[in-house]
């Protein structure tokens, strides 16, 4: 199914949406997408959104299934709080992706702005992932809690920038980053260190990455022919002593 979104106010485009996955349409096609928010927000159903065009904030919230495909840029606030299902930008995409995520996947092409990964947590089996394969802004990983972040470093339009910004994990209590290449140790937070990939860590790293160049048509081994570090908190309690404890 086909949807003309040129000039059409976002709430009247995501209730054509809502109206075609409840009539059972298993794909549908964005035309003339332009900064209309909150697209796929809330889907349960396994069907698939391809947007020509670049969509507004929060595109894919609270996604529960399904995979919405971006064939150009996306802005802010990808992925707020998704539980299952996938999110693919061929492009850039803006800052706070993936806030308080629990599961499924979003993988972006390329630059990926700041607090990625913020708050991010995993139970049991359901683990998010977040892969950028361009530079990525500050704060990357910011108190975050479980799940896997992944940067490249590789697919960027600004190859003289640094790969990653300032207070990289700050406040991370929970999951692994994994890096490509060299990481930036002044830049990272006092919370987190470097440490090297287990046979365990490459096998679950190379998953993943096989997946990601599944989607964008990338050369598997070309990514994998850099070593990758991974980010670790060094405690599961970083601002525990700044709280009062009552005496037992």
């Amino acid at each position: 199914m086909k949807i003309d979104a040129k000039g059409v106010y976002y709430r009247d485009l995501n209730r054509k949406i809502r109206e075609a996955v409840a009539t059972g349409t298993g794909k549908i096609e964005l035309a003339n997408v332009n900064g209309q928010y909150y697209i796929g927000d809330g889907i349960n159903r396994p069907v698939t959104i391809t947007i020509n065009g670049v969509p507004g904030n929060d595109l894919g919230a609270f996604l529960n299934g399904a995979t919405i495909v971006v064939k150009d840029n996306a802005q802010d606030n990808i992925g707020n709080t998704m539980n299952a299902g996938k999110v693919i930008v061929h492009g850039h995409a803006g800052d706070v992706l993936g806030y308080g995520m629990r599961g499924g996947r979003i993988h972006i092409l390329k630059d990926v702005g700041y607090r990625v990964g913020i708050h991010m947590k995993s139970y049991n089996e359901n683990k998010p992932v977040l892969i950028a394969g361009g530079n990525a802004g500050d704060f990357f990983g910011e108190y975050m809690a479980g799940g896997v972040l992944v940067l490249l470093g590789m697919f960027t339009d600004n190859p003289d920038q640094p790969k990653h910004g300032f207070r990289f994990g700050t406040g991370m209590h929970g999951g692994v980053i994994y890096v490509r290449g060299k990481v930036d140790e002044s830049k990272l937070s006092r919370e987190v260190g470097v440490f090297e990939l287990t046979r365990e860590d490459q096998k679950e790293l190379k998953g993943y990455l096989k997946d990601y160049c599944t989607d964008f048509k990338l050369d598997f081994k070309e990514v994998m022919r850099e070593k990758f570090v991974k980010i670790l908190p060094k405690s599961t309690r970083p601002y525990g002593d700044m709280y009062c404890t009552m005496p037992r």
